[in-house]
């Protein structure tokens, strides 16, 4: 079975997961398969903000119900999340329409706000319009550049070819968190 086909399949489903699990590559990569013709443009965008917005809303949520929760709490002690609140606490709509866009507090972006007093359905509102918005952006940077992405990493019609760098990336990404962990662990313990 060639990409194209399974793209054709399930790009829309694979668009959707990964906008909300992973971000931006996938959604750059979603504009690819529009410029490839393999997804309708509208069809990316839709996917791709609903994926994100779903996966927003889901942190937001898990932050509301389980503020006091030990793992939230360990959260909250981290620099990432006290960032997230501080510039959330000086613009807060700013904040949750723009957190989507900032390196390194996309995930945990919700989860602080969620712990906050902000109303969940003017999250929602704000979260529905920013995600659009992402979504349009990334969607059409993939567009308008699959030409130079083709080029530079070439066709690829094999899944095989596709799945062994997927694969080795996934492994290279659990080694990596396996051992920060671990080295978190070994200084929490010092």
């Amino acid at each position: 079975m060639t990409l194209e086909a399974i793209l054709s399949q399930y790009g829309l489903a694979a668009l959707f997961l990964g906008a909300g699990i992973e971000g931006e590559t996938v959604v750059v990569l979603g504009g690819v398969m529009v410029h490839r013709g393999l997804i309708a443009y509208p069809a990316a965008i839709a996917a791709a903000a609903l994926g994100s917005f779903v996966a927003d809303q889901i942190f937001f949520a898990l932050g509301r119900r389980f503020r006091n929760h030990r793992y939230v709490q360990r959260v909250q002690q981290k620099a990432a999340f006290r960032r997230a609140i501080d510039v959330f606490e000086r613009r807060p709509v700013l904040f949750v329409f723009g957190f989507r866009f900032l390196y390194g507090l996309r995930t945990v972006s919700p989860i602080a706000i969620g712990t906050t007093a902000l109303p969940a359905s003017r999250f929602m509102a704000i979260n529905a319009l920013a995600a659009m918005v992402w979504a349009t952006v990334f969607v059409t940077l993939g567009y308008l550049f699959g030409q130079g992405i083709e080029a530079a990493f070439g066709r690829v019609r094999d899944v095989g070819h596709v799945l062994v760098p997927v694969l080795a990336v996934l492994l290279l990404v659990g080694l990596v968190a396996h051992l920060r962990h671990r080295r978190r662990e070994v200084t929490a313990r010092d």
